[in-house]
């Protein structure tokens, strides 16, 4: 039951990132993309950190501050950078998209460390799902802005990048909380990003939004920030990786309906038949059975820490 309890929390969590890809293209005109990262999850941290403060939380061990820390910077400034430049060259839509290649990812770097045993099952539910990806990219090329690919290959990076968090993550937050774990991490990311915001960014843009830029910046701080990866973490901490990576897939779905509304781009067939596939492949990984995952035992994580 906790196995499925994570996968809906990944749920929730990945349909929220996918209506941030939206907003993030929204505002991609008015902000460079640091500057945009500053927004995202700096205000999230803002909004995180005093929840965090007055819980009664289980916060990391004083050795795994450093790790977790590296972490966050992994994740919230270098991936969220390259989320941002990639959304100036693509659609919402594409560019999550390439971003669903994370399961596979998350599934090959979790084999190679040994976190999670990989199964048949498994295999051909996110192979699937990468069929879908692929189907809708290549027969929606058409579609495409000028120059999309490059945005599409950036995509990539950040999915390699969120596939090392994924698999690296869970030790930490078995000998933490997922609350305490994500503050952390999200604190330090959102310094990286202020410290690089003050030699390579413009902050005046964002100064400069008018009263729908800032609705649109506050939905992103506080859903596609904040909740979005409470839920993440959340989900990580009940589920295996390659079961929580695989609903990114949803992404593309809530990406792109928001886009049709906000950015006026196209809901084509292909993209449909290519969010079907991924459905299906959601729901192969999904019912593969609890045993043939490996999962660290939160004794013996806590036991470590001793």
């Amino acid at each position: 039951m906790s196995e499925w309890i994570g996968v809906a929390f990944a749920v929730a969590s990945s349909v929220l990132g996918g209506s941030a890809a939206a907003v993030t293209r929204y505002l991609a005109v008015g902000a460079d993309p640091i500057a945009l990262a500053v927004v995202r999850f700096g205000l999230g941290f803002l909004i995180v950190a005093p929840i965090a403060m007055f819980s009664r939380l289980r916060w990391p061990p004083r050795g795994d501050w450093l790790g977790i820390s590296a972490l966050g910077i992994l994740f919230f400034a270098l991936a969220t950078v390259l989320y941002n430049v990639a959304l100036g060259y693509t659609t919402a839509a594409r560019a999550t998209l390439a971003l669903s290649t994370l399961p596979f990812m998350t599934m090959i770097v979790g084999a190679l460390f040994g976190v999670e045993r990989t199964s048949i099952r498994k295999v051909v539910g996110v192979v699937v799902a990468m069929v879908g990806v692929g189907v809708a990219l290549a027969t929606g090329a058409g579609n495409a802005p000028p120059g999309a690919w490059r945005g599409e290959v950036l995509m990539l990076g950040t999915s390699f990048c969120m596939s090392l968090y994924n698999v690296w993550s869970r030790p930490f937050i078995e000998r933490s909380s997922a609350l305490a774990f994500l503050t952390v991490g999200m604190g330090a990311g959102a310094i990286a990003l202020v410290i690089a915001s003050s030699f390579v960014s413009d902050m005046h843009q964002v100064a400069e939004f008018i009263s729908t830029n800032w609705i649109a910046s506050l939905y992103l701080a506080l859903g596609g920030g904040a909740l979005a990866f409470i839920l993440w973490i959340l989900a990580l901490q009940r589920a295996t990786p390659t079961r929580v990576a695989v609903t990114i897939t949803l992404n593309p779905i809530s990406a792109a309906l928001l886009a049709t509304v906000l950015l006026n781009e196209p809901l084509t067939w292909s993209l449909i038949v290519g969010l079907l596939a991924i459905l299906a492949g959601i729901g192969i990984v999904a019912s593969s059975s609890v045993d043939q995952t490996r999962v660290v035992p939160r004794e013996s994580a806590e036991g470590s820490d001793r």
